[in-house]
């Protein structure tokens, strides 16, 4: 028997810590003891029943885990190793890590880099896997620290937290844009030089606008992301990686063809191995793990339900990193 936090829909929605038999895991070539997981928006929007995150009944939540391989036939994974898992579908179509074990296939796994604990590999995450493939589309679209100034929304979430204390280690200018202005010690800890209102991008606003930033982190979607790209300078790149205020895209062609700004999305859930092993790789070469700990809120798995209500309630700062109770 393992504890996982199971999502039902027989009888109504339902989300609940229960003790399930290992029988019920679904196939797969490596099973995980999971030390840590984590709460990402997809995982708050699933546990709360606020999107269709889910396709199959009933599911395991966790998108995200890491820990120790109990047992493999896959030529790449043997008992022991230490593992970060990131997307693939899991807690959507295969059952996932807010559990004290795991099934999964080791395609999907990435060797956990030695510069973090499973502890840290979470309050890394999905978000701060994603922010790394965001700073590395930025850098590979030619902007460099001296550009000017890169703009981060969504600030003080765990994409814009991550996102912020890389372009900051990296010696770019960050501008973060947040709606909690209390908030701004603990964004200029975390590198940002300066700090501006959200609601100065998201209500709507012309399609062309006065120019400022040379690249721009956005996890927020919508009015946001278009009064970004309105703004965004000659030559500029967005990378867009988020819809926390929405998954419309109100804005029109001009940015494209009179400034040449690029508008990069940024994928994690399906990205190929090479791709998450560099951005790993990149992570423990230039993320500070001192300052994962001012990002991290630990709670434990029989907490997580009412903490992904928080979550979508806006009142959660940085990462929430979920200790599932596994002994590895």
């Amino acid at each position: 028997m393992f504890n996982a936090l199971l999502l039902e829909n027989t009888d109504g929605f339902s989300a609940s810590v229960q003790a399930l038999d290992e029988s019920r895991l679904p196939s797969g070539d490596v099973t995980v003891a999971v030390a840590y997981s984590t709460l990402n928006y997809k995982d708050g929007l699933a546990i709360t029943n606020k999107g269709p995150v889910v396709r199959n009944w009933p599911m395991v939540a966790g998108i995200d885990g890491s820990g120790t391989v109990l047992s493999s036939s896959h030529p790449d994974w043997a008992p022991g190793d230490t593992f970060v898992h990131n997307g693939w579908g899991v807690g959507e179509t295969h059952w996932g890590c807010l559990a004290e074990k795991a099934s999964l296939k080791g395609d999907w796994l990435v060797k956990l880099p030695a510069a973090f604990t499973p502890r840290q590999a979470m309050a890394i995450g999905t978000a701060g896997y994603t922010a790394m493939l965001c700073v590395m589309a930025l850098e590979d679209h030619g902007i460099t620290p001296d550009a000017g100034e890169i703009l981060v929304t969504g600030a003080t979430g765990g994409v814009g937290s991550v996102a912020i204390a890389l372009l900051g280690k990296l010696g770019f200018n960050v501008v973060a844009a947040t709606g909690k202005a209390t908030e701004t010690p603990y964004l200029e800890s975390l590198g940002v030089r300066s700090v501006i209102d959200r609601a100065l991008l998201s209500a709507p606003g012309k399609p062309f606008q006065k120019e400022r930033w040379a690249g721009v982190v956005d996890a927020v979607g919508s009015h946001t992301l278009a009064n970004a790209l309105a703004q965004t300078r000659y030559g500029g790149v967005v990378a867009a990686c988020g819809l926390a205020q929405g998954m419309d895209l109100p804005t029109t062609v001009m940015p494209f063809i009179l400034r040449g700004v690029t508008l990069a999305g940024i994928d994690s859930v399906m990205a190929p191995l090479a791709k998450r092993q560099r951005a790993w790789a990149r992570l423990a070469r230039d993320l500070d793990p001192t300052l994962l700990e001012s990002m991290i809120e630990e709670v434990h798995l029989a907490d997580a339900v009412a903490k992904a209500h928080q979550l979508m309630e806006g009142k959660i700062r940085g990462r929430v990193v979920v200790k599932t109770g596994a002994s590895v």
